[in-house]
């Protein structure tokens, strides 16, 4: 009798303990509101990976405040910038392992296009009718009456700082309470994503054995527009084509050779307009082979609460391209997008010339059925089924005389969509913990229309992946004035106490 009456004082005791070391809403508030302060810190430093000594400056910040929590970091050494591998060992060291990725750089900044003075110097703001976004003093951040709508202003706010001090903000309070975490956490940090991670693939290939686990938590990326808890389950890749077509071998009078040179500008926009119907629709054979959209797909991409006319009154739009029947579908297709063009000068340095050369350039966007190498061979052989000599370099005075069409096709940056389903382990685990943590179903994305360079962690190390997105959808990320909505600052904090628990 003895003995079982102590098994029971333990086992009240161990619940007992749990009931008091859990982290409670109004400890999740108030650490939330601390942790303003130290959001403001980091963006305040600099992080355009242009430049490495500030990039230096980060890591140093990120080293700091994890080692303060309990983590061991290590750097992965690249040609350029270190990528950053923090490691939390739980108290079961058998348990399984979680890897969390976030990216710490942010996109070049023009401080003109700005509303504030220095676009790294957080700025408190409200909207106020009749006057757009109005300063507001920061310390509001630090009363009980704070605004979800308020807005803080910087870049990187949203892409993607603040989903990392979130982070740091539920795991000092699991450390203030004593707790552990129920699985083996590393966290990798990487400072090139915004110029497309192109050292990734190596690192993550020198070093498997230090990243190797069981599941991939990528945290990057706007919430679904309703700002609802979101989950997506994938993301398109990317690769990016310059296409070049050339004339005389210098711009000439459009007088004396307008009815005799042919316009290499013309020529282009002949020969994009080829890859397209008027639909939106690519022409190029091929383009979409091995992409099915069946009952099941189509059940999967209702379940998304979109509404297909505030998505046109909100991007301008009078019609939509025919790409699959909705904006859901048509990201489950890969995407020709004419990025760019240029030709001779417009405005006021206009000139009456035939130019010499005119360029386009072109990113296509990949789902997990088309891999990059694949469509970008399908764009040069329509391109030399339009009857173009295609080069790699600038052609010759020969090759010019002999060819009455020629353009030069370079392609770089690629990297692989990825897919994970819906009901798979990591799916739904993530699924139920989010849930769980709102009490309510989160919105559920097959696939990310934008790119997250993750793929080199899925092929490298066969690791499933989940993108949970956080931030706001109109943050104006990589464009001026980038801005977080100060309530998806709490709920991303929320969702961080759901997963960690």
């Amino acid at each position: 009798m003895k003995k079982i009456t102590t098994s029971i004082i333990f086992i009240l005791f161990c619940i007992n303990s749990y009931a008091q070391q859990r982290i409670t809403d109004r400890e999740l508030e108030k650490a939330t509101i601390e942790s303003f302060e130290v959001l403001k810190e980091l963006l305040a430093i600099p992080n355009d990976a242009n430049h490495p000594e500030d990039i230096e400056k980060n890591i140093e910040w990120a080293e700091s405040h994890m080692s303060d929590l309990g983590f061991s970091s290590q750097r992965l050494e690249t040609e350029t910038v270190p990528l950053l591998l923090a490691n939390y060992k739980t108290r079961k060291p058998d348990q399984k392992t979680i890897m969390y990725y976030f990216h710490i750089d942010g996109q070049p900044v023009d401080p003109q296009f700005w509303f504030q003075d220095d676009p790294y110097q957080a700025v408190l703001k409200e909207q106020i009718e009749g006057e757009g976004w109005v300063d507001i003093d920061w310390d509001k951040l630090t009363t009980e009456e704070i605004n979800p709508e308020w807005r803080i202003f910087a870049r990187s706010s949203s892409d993607d700082k603040s989903p990392f001090v979130m982070f740091l903000t539920v795991m000092k309070l699991i450390k203030e309470k004593g707790e552990s975490l129920p699985f083996n956490l590393k966290v990798i940090l990487d400072f090139e994503e915004e110029k497309g991670s192109p050292r990734l693939a190596g690192a993550v290939e020198k070093n498997k054995d230090v990243l190797a686990a069981d599941r991939l938590l990528i945290f990057d990326g706007p919430k679904h527009i309703s700002n609802q808890p979101t989950i997506t389950y994938g993301a398109r890749g990317i690769t990016t084509i310059s296409v070049k077509v050339f004339g005389p071998t210098f711009p000439l009078h459009s007088g004396h050779y307008g009815n005799y040179a042919p316009n290499p500008a013309l020529r282009l926009a002949q020969l994009l307009s080829s890859m397209k119907d008027e639909d939106g629709r690519v022409t190029i054979t091929g383009f979409y082979d091995g992409v099915v959209i069946d009952d099941a797909t189509k059940a999967i991409l209702a379940q998304v609460p979109d509404n297909e006319n505030e998505f046109r009154v909100k991007l301008g739009i009078g019609n939509t391209d025919k790409v699959g029947t909705n904006y859901q579908e048509s990201i489950q297709y890969p995407s020709l997008n004419i990025r760019g063009m240029g030709s001779g000068w417009i405005g006021s340095e206009a000139r009456t010339i035939v130019p010499a050369t005119a360029t386009a350039e072109i990113d296509i966007r990949l789902v997990p059925e088309t891999p990059p190498q694949r469509q970008i061979d399908l764009v040069k052989q329509h391109i030399i089924d339009q009857g173009y000599l295609v080069l790699d370099r600038k052609p010759t005075s020969k090759e010019r005389f002999l060819n009455p069409k020629i353009c030069q096709f370079t392609n770089s940056r690629a990297y692989n969509a990825f897919r994970t389903e819906l009901d798979s382990p990591i799916g739904i685990a993530v699924y139920e913990a989010i849930k769980k943590e709102f009490g309510k179903e989160p919105v559920r994305v097959r696939i990310l229309g934008g790119s997250v360079p993750i793929s080199p962690f899925i092929q490298s190390l066969g690791v499933p992946a989940i993108i949970v997105p956080l931030v706001n959808s109109d943050n104006n990320q990589h464009s001026p004035n980038e801005n977080l909505r100060v309530g998806n600052y709490f709920d991303g904090v929320k969702t961080f106490r759901g997963l960690l628990k």
